[in-house]
């Protein structure tokens, strides 16, 4: 299936909350997340909110990584999305297991495979792991 790029939106639930609540933590992480995945690293940008919580975003030439974390349920949302030949399943995978995750729900989106047509189906795919 040809596509212009991948796109994985990610659900961890039963995290470490001390790790999603550290902001030079999670830049670390995704920044690395990144980087393993062999996304070239553009801009980075993340936000501690008071009295806990942290969002951000990683900008790769190959499109992005976010995180928007709530400490106070064990829980964070993610997407990896990546154009070309990178796999963003490397990456987030690799944020789960360094979130310490006991639960990762995971949706895969193809993008960009041209405008959907009346009665057509296109592909998902979703799993937890």
């Amino acid at each position: 299936m040809e596509t212009m790029g991948r796109h994985v939106i990610a659900e961890l639930w039963e995290c470490d909350t001390e790790k999603l609540n550290d902001m030079d933590y999670i830049e670390r992480l995704f920044v690395d997340a990144a980087l393993k995945s062999g996304a070239e690293v553009r801009e980075v940008a993340f936000h501690k909110f008071a009295p806990q919580g942290v969002s951000g975003v990683v900008i790769i030439s190959e499109s992005h990584l976010t995180i928007h974390s709530f400490p106070e349920h064990g829980y964070a949302s993610i997407d990896v999305y990546t154009c070309g030949d990178l796999d963003p399943n490397v990456a987030a995978q690799h944020i789960s297991n360094e979130l310490n995750a006991k639960s990762t729900e995971v949706v895969e989106l193809p993008r960009g495979m041209g405008p959907i047509k009346k009665n057509e189906t296109k592909y998902v795919s979703a799993y937890s792991r």
